[in-house]
């Protein structure tokens, strides 16, 4: 997990770039922990969440308000609970601050998280029998073939990939028979073309339902998009790296359509199912 602070430059008049507090404007800082506290004292009991952060530089520049190195709310608590905290006071950038302050004082946070299937046996919590199931697709827009736009452009969104995932187990005790399903569409490369001046396109998908019985086109063509409507989606079209979303879904047969939102944006995609129970996806 990491943290930013503002931009100075977003601050007009602030031309120092540290704040009085001892943090570094528009700097990263990790999350390397987090913790309540329990304060028993005299006319006070109260639970506190901190958070221990680091300053990646190492340095003397550290967080100097309430719960920083050698603040007396230190006192508060007995050694016994330091320990456990294993709290140090050396000028190591790495400091302590309550969730209120950090609240304050920081206006980013962001979440590196590995995939369900990454997972080892030995790492699940004890009695966890569960895995979640990982389908991963690559593809690409391709301009005048592939790259049909949003649905906005209905006589194109057809030749937009088409993937058809079939969810056939409901999750486990959930009352509404439904699956669990996460979908993410993850734009590939963009980053090392930006010196070529491209930046990221703005990237969505859609979700159709198929009939139970019948046939249908492979790939559904045009017919098929004019007279149904989508089940879900991502919320909105956004020029961000990923977008993802979380659905419940009947058991049934489902087909996913990722694409940019203009027609005619080229691209490479990656794109991920997770679900609870197996899905079949092609």
């Amino acid at each position: 997990m990491g943290c930013t602070t503002p931009d100075p430059h977003d601050l007009s008049g602030n031309e120092n770039p540290e704040t009085p507090e001892g943090l570094i404007r528009g700097h990263a800082y990790s999350i390397t922990r987090v913790k309540y506290v329990d304060i028993e004292i005299p006319g006070l009991s109260e639970k506190i969440p901190l958070l221990r952060l680091r300053n990646p530089w190492g340095n003397e520049a550290e967080w100097n308000g309430p719960w920083s190195d050698k603040s007396p709310e230190w006192h508060l608590i007995p050694e016994s609970k330091k320990e456990e905290l294993g709290l140090t006071f050396d000028d190591d950038g790495e400091f302590w601050m309550s969730f209120k302050d950090f609240t304050q004082h920081f206006d980013r946070v962001e979440i590196c998280n590995l995939s369900p299937d990454s997972l080892d046996p030995e790492e699940c919590p004890e009695g966890c029998t569960k895995k979640w199931e990982m389908s991963v697709f690559e593809g690409e827009w391709v301009r005048g073939v592939t790259a049909g736009g949003c649905g906005n452009y209905l006589e194109t969104f057809w030749t937009n990939p088409q993937y058809t995932v079939t969810l056939t187990d409901v999750d486990e005790g959930d009352d509404d028979n439904k699956c669990t399903i996460i979908i993410a569409l993850m734009q590939k490369n963009r980053r090392s073309q930006r010196h070529q001046g491209l930046e990221d396109l703005s990237i969505g998908f859609e979700v159709y339902r198929l009939p139970e019985y019948g046939r249908v086109p492979k790939p559904l063509d045009v017919n098929f998009f004019k007279n149904n409507m989508s089940v879900g989606g991502s919320q909105s079209f956004i020029n961000v790296r990923e977008v993802s979303a979380r659905f419940k879904f009947e058991p049934g047969r489902y087909v996913i359509v990722p694409s940019t939102y203009e027609p005619n944006e080229e691209g490479e995609f990656l794109i991920r199912v997770f679900s609870e129970k197996c899905n079949n996806m092609a």
